[in-house]
Protein backbone atom coordinates (compact mmCIF):
# COMPACT_ATOMS: atom_id res chain seq x y z
CA UNK A 1 0.00 0.00 0.00
CA UNK A 2 1.11 3.37 -0.54
CA UNK A 3 0.10 6.78 1.26
CA UNK A 4 -0.50 10.10 -0.20
CA UNK A 5 -0.64 12.72 2.52
CA UNK A 6 -1.10 16.57 3.28
CA UNK A 7 0.41 18.07 6.12
CA UNK A 8 -0.76 21.00 8.62
CA UNK A 9 -2.88 21.71 6.32
CA UNK A 10 -5.13 24.96 8.51
CA UNK A 11 -8.11 26.09 8.07
CA UNK A 12 -9.94 28.49 9.77
CA UNK A 13 -14.24 27.07 10.90
CA UNK A 14 -16.68 27.58 13.63
CA UNK A 15 -15.61 25.00 16.21
CA UNK A 16 -16.69 24.31 20.01
CA UNK A 17 -19.37 24.13 22.74
CA UNK A 18 -19.40 27.46 24.04
CA UNK A 19 -21.81 31.02 22.58
CA UNK A 20 -18.29 32.50 22.38
CA UNK A 21 -17.02 29.59 20.08
CA UNK A 22 -19.72 29.66 17.88
CA UNK A 23 -19.57 33.52 17.13
CA UNK A 24 -15.65 33.72 15.90
CA UNK A 25 -13.25 31.52 13.75
CA UNK A 26 -10.57 29.26 15.16
CA UNK A 27 -7.85 27.47 13.49
CA UNK A 28 -7.77 23.98 12.86
CA UNK A 29 -4.90 21.66 11.45
CA UNK A 30 -5.54 18.58 9.50
CA UNK A 31 -2.48 15.92 9.01
CA UNK A 32 -4.26 13.17 6.21
CA UNK A 33 -2.72 9.96 5.47
CA UNK A 34 -4.98 8.32 2.27
CA UNK A 35 -3.98 4.97 1.16
CA UNK A 36 -3.30 4.99 -2.90
CA UNK A 37 -1.80 2.36 -5.46
CA UNK A 38 0.42 4.99 -6.82
CA UNK A 39 1.94 2.80 -9.42
CA UNK A 40 -0.29 3.44 -12.56
CA UNK A 41 0.51 7.81 -11.98
CA UNK A 42 4.04 6.84 -11.15
CA UNK A 43 4.00 4.89 -13.74
CA UNK A 44 2.26 7.67 -16.64
CA UNK A 45 3.39 10.97 -14.43
CA UNK A 46 -0.30 11.88 -14.89
CA UNK A 47 -2.34 13.22 -12.64
CA UNK A 48 -5.33 11.90 -13.78
CA UNK A 49 -3.89 8.46 -12.29
CA UNK A 50 -2.93 9.75 -9.16
CA UNK A 51 -4.94 10.86 -6.24
CA UNK A 52 -5.22 14.38 -6.61
CA UNK A 53 -4.24 15.94 -2.80
CA UNK A 54 -4.53 19.48 -4.13
CA UNK A 55 -8.80 18.66 -5.31
CA UNK A 56 -8.89 17.05 -1.94
CA UNK A 57 -7.24 19.87 -0.01
CA UNK A 58 -9.52 22.53 -1.88
CA UNK A 59 -12.57 20.35 -0.75
CA UNK A 60 -11.94 20.15 2.38
CA UNK A 61 -10.88 24.21 2.61
CA UNK A 62 -14.66 24.60 1.34
CA UNK A 63 -16.23 22.25 3.67
CA UNK A 64 -14.22 23.06 6.96
CA UNK A 65 -14.37 26.97 6.64
CA UNK A 66 -18.29 26.62 5.89
CA UNK A 67 -18.97 24.21 8.68
CA UNK A 68 -19.88 24.74 12.40
CA UNK A 69 -19.56 22.06 14.67
CA UNK A 70 -19.47 21.71 18.49
CA UNK A 71 -16.88 18.52 18.48
CA UNK A 72 -13.60 17.99 16.71
CA UNK A 73 -14.80 14.82 16.61
CA UNK A 74 -18.06 15.67 14.75
CA UNK A 75 -15.79 17.51 12.17
CA UNK A 76 -12.78 14.81 11.44
CA UNK A 77 -15.59 12.29 10.98
CA UNK A 78 -17.34 14.46 8.07
CA UNK A 79 -13.83 15.47 6.45
CA UNK A 80 -13.21 11.49 6.58
CA UNK A 81 -16.38 10.92 4.60
CA UNK A 82 -16.05 13.50 2.27
CA UNK A 83 -12.06 11.97 1.44
CA UNK A 84 -13.86 8.19 1.16
CA UNK A 85 -16.97 8.83 -0.83
CA UNK A 86 -16.36 11.70 -2.69
CA UNK A 87 -12.37 10.44 -3.72
CA UNK A 88 -12.83 7.06 -3.37
CA UNK A 89 -9.63 6.23 -0.66
CA UNK A 90 -10.13 2.66 0.76
CA UNK A 91 -8.41 3.84 4.23
CA UNK A 92 -7.79 6.90 5.79
CA UNK A 93 -5.89 8.55 8.79
CA UNK A 94 -6.84 11.87 9.58
CA UNK A 95 -4.99 13.75 13.17
CA UNK A 96 -6.90 17.34 13.36
CA UNK A 97 -5.58 19.32 15.80
CA UNK A 98 -7.90 22.37 17.56
CA UNK A 99 -4.52 24.89 17.99
CA UNK A 100 -4.77 26.87 21.33
CA UNK A 101 -7.89 25.13 22.75
CA UNK A 102 -6.47 24.36 26.44
CA UNK A 103 -4.57 26.75 27.84
CA UNK A 104 -0.79 26.14 28.37
CA UNK A 105 -1.14 23.16 25.33
CA UNK A 106 -0.24 23.76 21.77
CA UNK A 107 -3.30 22.08 20.34
CA UNK A 108 -5.94 19.20 21.42
CA UNK A 109 -8.03 16.96 19.13
CA UNK A 110 -8.20 13.84 17.32
CA UNK A 111 -7.13 10.83 15.52
CA UNK A 112 -9.10 8.59 13.63
CA UNK A 113 -8.64 5.78 11.04
CA UNK A 114 -11.98 5.34 8.84
CA UNK A 115 -12.28 1.83 6.22
CA UNK A 116 -9.78 -1.20 5.63
CA UNK A 117 -6.15 -0.34 5.70
CA UNK A 118 -4.81 -2.40 2.37
CA UNK A 119 -1.92 -5.02 2.77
Amino acid sequence: MDIVFLRQLRIETVIGIYDWEKAIKQPVVLDIEMASDNTKAAASDRIEDALDYKSISKRLKQFVGEAKFELVETLAERCAGIIRDEFGVPWVRIRLDKIGAVTDAAGVGVIIERGERPA
